[in-house]
């Protein structure tokens, strides 16, 4: 059997596709190395523990939503090519996970009893520990080999667990301890792209006043999460945390998880509304696109 490298097509050529995206995976886990250790962001070790915890499953959680925002990626951009490295980064996801996992039991100083009790009593760990068994079935069986010995329909039943696994990882980021905007934002993208896929279902995958409409829709869902998790959390006022959103002093330190999720939705939209303008759809561009519906194929696909 021929070794295939990542950044390598099926044929064995040199895919810039796949050799950038290759380089963007190791470049979150470069970034994650050098805030814990080079810029000490994370604190003195063992202390740096809790953050590197935290933030490794905000990057693992990161990039399964850049799994699923294949699809519309090969929809809006016109570039069905670029399912071709969706397995890579669902398997990436499952990696990244998985060290997530690793620096936790190194948090508890690999106390197997007390993990347990925590994963057996913490609502948080228990939607966690779903999902990196989900994650796991889903990068065991992400081989052409699997298709075969399941068979198409048997495989893809089990890859459409993608969603329920993405979600239950988002509520285990926004259940975990401590209060950081990624949390609302993550979850406000993952909203995005289940309802972008309704859309897409009914024809409106890249029309620019439906994804207009969808980015503020989804930017009014975020700020009432964020605003009803920190009042059932903290006891903060309603009132006073969506008016954060628009307190000039506040954006001067962050940009609100409301406004970045509206800001990433209105720049798709302006680049669906630039493409119809250079690149205008043919019947014969729609009916390719048809054929090879990525939808089809799950997050850790193969095709």
């Amino acid at each position: 059997m021929r070794l295939v490298w990542p950044w390598q097509d099926r044929k064995g050529r040199f895919s810039w596709l796949k050799g950038i995206t290759f380089a963007l995976m190791l470049g979150f886990a470069a970034r994650f190395f050098y805030q814990a250790y080079g810029a000490g962001d994370y604190g003195m070790f063992p202390i740096a523990l809790g953050g590197m915890t935290f933030w490794s499953g905000v990057w693992a959680t990161v990039i399964l939503l850049l799994a699923l925002a294949v699809t519309p990626a090969t929809k809006l951009l016109r570039w069905p090519a670029v399912i071709d490295v969706r397995r890579m980064i669902g398997v990436t996801a499952l990696l990244y996970t998985l060290g997530h996992v690793v620096i936790y039991f190194a948090l508890r100083m690999w106390n197997l009893t007390f993990i347990l009790n925590e994963v057996a009593t913490q609502l948080s760990l228990i939607l966690a520990t779903l999902s990196t068994v989900g994650l796991v079935a889903l990068g065991v069986t992400s081989t052409d080999g699997s298709i075969r010995r399941m068979g198409a329909a048997n495989w893809q039943r089990l890859h459409n667990l993608t969603y329920i696994i993405s979600a239950l990882a988002l509520l285990h980021v926004v259940l975990a301890r401590g209060t950081y905007t990624e949390q609302y934002t993550l979850v406000g993208v993952f909203v995005w792209l289940m309802v972008w896929r309704v859309l897409a279902r009914h024809g409106r995958a890249t029309d620019p006043v439906a994804l207009v409409l969808l980015a503020a829709g989804c930017a009014v869902f975020t700020a009432l999460l964020e605003a009803g998790f920190l009042f059932v959390r903290r006891g903060y006022e309603l009132s006073w945390t969506l008016g954060n959103n628009f307190d000039p002093a506040m954006i001067d330190v962050f940009i609100p998880p409301a406004w970045q999720v509206l800001g990433m939705g209105l720049a798709v939209a302006l680049a669906a509304a630039g493409y119809r303008v250079l690149r205008p759809e043919t019947k014969r561009g729609a009916a390719a696109r048809k054929d090879a519906e990525p939808e089809k194929v799950p997050t850790f696909g193969t095709r």
